[in-house]
C-alpha cells in the first residue's frame, strides 16, 4: 500500500488528504503552513508520496522538507497533465483548477465537463469530451460578497452565510442572505444553462467548501463532491509518479 499526501493551499483554506493508494482515507483542515503542521501529520501516516496544489505565497521550507521525506511534486502548468490547455496564457492557470479538471477527466471521461467550484471565487471550469481544459469564468465567492456589502456600506452588518434562507427577506440579516445565497444560486443555475444550450452530453460537478450553502438553491442537476479536488490531486500523482 502507497499513502500520498495530498495538499490544497486555497485563499481561505489549508487542507490536506491522506490517500491509501487511490482510496482517500482522511481529510484534514490545516491551522497554518508551517513545517511543524506538515509534520504532524507525517508522525501519524508516513506518507510515501506527496503532491502540493497552492494558489498562495506558501512557506517554501514545506516544499523542500516534502522533497527530503517523499517523492514530491507541485503542481504547475508544466505538470504532466491528462488534458490539453489550448488557451492562449497556460502558465497563468491556477494550481486549483488544474486538479479540478483532471479529476473531471478521470470520473467522467467521455463527457463535456463544467466544474464548478465555490471557494474563495467561485470557479467555472470547462472540459471538453476532447479533454481539452478551454477555460471558464471566475466571480466573487459567498464569503467575499457577504464582506463586501460591508465593507463598502455605511450600515450594513457583516451577516454569516445560512443554507436556510427566505426568498423575501424579513430584517437585514435575512435580505442579505436571501439576495447573496439565492443571487448565487441563480448566477450558477444561468450560467449552467448557458452551457447547456451549446453542448450536448453535458455534466456538472458542484465542489467546494461553500456546497453547503448553495447546493440546496440549484436547480440545476449536479454531482457534488466536496472532495474533488483531492481527487484530482491523486490522478495527476499517478501520472506523474510512473
Amino acid at each position: 500500500m502507497t499513502t500520498t499526501l495530498c495538499l490544497d493551499f486555497g485563499n481561505t483554506r489549508k487542507k490536506a488528504a491522506i490517500f491509501h493508494d487511490a482510496e482517500i482515507k482522511e481529510v484534514i483542515s490545516l491551522a497554518d503552513d508551517s513545517v511543524e503542521t506538515i509534520q504532524s501529520i507525517f508522525k501519524i501516516h508516513q506518507p510515501q508520496r506527496s503532491i502540493l496544489s497552492s494558489v498562495v505565497n506558501h512557506n517554501p521550507t514545506i516544499e523542500e522538507f516534502l522533497s527530503i521525506n517523499t517523492n514530491f511534486h507541485k503542481l504547475s502548468h508544466q505538470t504532466k497533465l491528462p488534458f490539453t490547455s489550448p488557451v492562449g496564457k497556460p502558465e497563468t492557470i491556477g494550481a486549483d483548477r488544474l486538479a479540478l479538471a483532471a479529476a473531471s477527466v478521470h470520473f467522467y471521461p467521455d463527457s463535456h465537463n463544467l466544474v464548478i467550484a465555490l471557494g474563495t471565487c467561485i470557479t467555472y471550469n470547462f472540459i471538453n469530451k476532447y479533454h481539452e481544459f478551454l477555460g471558464g469564468g471566475i466571480s466573487p465567492g459567498l464569503e467575499m460578497r457577504l464582506k463586501s456589502l460591508n465593507y463598502y456600506t455605511a450600515k450594513l452588518p457583516l451577516v454569516k452565510a445560512d443554507a436556510n434562507v427566505p426568498l423575501i427577506g424579513y430584517d437585514t440579516t435575512t435580505n442579505i442572505t436571501s439576495g447573496v445565497v439565492l443571487g448565487m444560486a441563480k448566477e450558477i443555475d444561468g450560467f449552467i444553462e448557458a452551457y447547456r444550450e451549446r453542448f450536448s452530453n453535458f455534466n456538472v460537478v458542484l465542489t467546494g467548501g461553500d456546497i453547503v450553502f448553495l447546493a440546496s438553491h440549484i436547480k440545476s442537476k449536479i454531482f457534488a463532491d466536496p472532495d474533488l479536488i483531492f481527487k484530482g490531486l491523486y490522478a495527476i500523482s499517478e501520472v506523474n509518479y510512473a
